[in-house]
């Protein structure tokens, strides 16, 4: 009974169009289009960190010669709520948005324009340290969290590009 019940759940998945992303492996059209990606200088602090946490995904997928470039424009942007009756900021919510765009290096036309973002919240202490020391943090978890939607959505083009 069981071997019928799972044949004929193999049967019906095969028909949904299901297909992995990451199909091929190393050699599939996902992880050639991610390889030959290279990420455009992108400025300040937060720049930097959304910059090289895209470089070692996209290097973990290969190191071919560039083909794409990416180039993105970050909002980064702390706003304080949460006030108590002395007028000091409880609590702040941090934001870092990326328009990007995915170019083809060769011809200069824009394959792909989204936005990528994701927010944290942040507790606002006595210890000024403290509290820059949370922002900084959550600064390092928002680019790391910015860099896997891009490349998520790279992936999902080159994919769709590429059946």
């Amino acid at each position: 009974m069981r071997t019928a019940i799972a044949l004929a759940a193999a049967f019906l998945m095969s028909g949904c169009g299901l297909r992995p992303l990451y199909g091929g492996g190393g050699q599939g059209a996902v992880v050639r289009t991610l390889s030959g990606v290279d990420v455009a200088p992108i400025p300040g602090r937060a720049g930097w960190l959304v910059r090289t946490a895209l470089q070692d995904r996209l290097r973990a997928a290969g190191d071919a010669a560039p083909r794409y470039r990416l180039q993105i424009v970050l909002d980064d942007e702390i706003t304080g709520y949460g006030i108590r009756a002395d007028n000091a900021t409880t609590r702040e919510r941090r934001t870092l948005r990326a328009r990007y765009q995915l170019v083809d290096a060769a011809l200069g036309t824009v394959l792909l324009d989204a936005t990528a973002g994701s927010d944290a919240g942040i507790d606002v202490v006595s210890s000024e340290y403290a509290t820059v020391a949370a922002e900084e943090t959550a600064l390092e978890r928002l680019s790391a969290e910015l860099a896997d939607q891009i490349v998520a959505r790279v992936a999902l083009y080159a994919a769709r590009e590429n059946p």
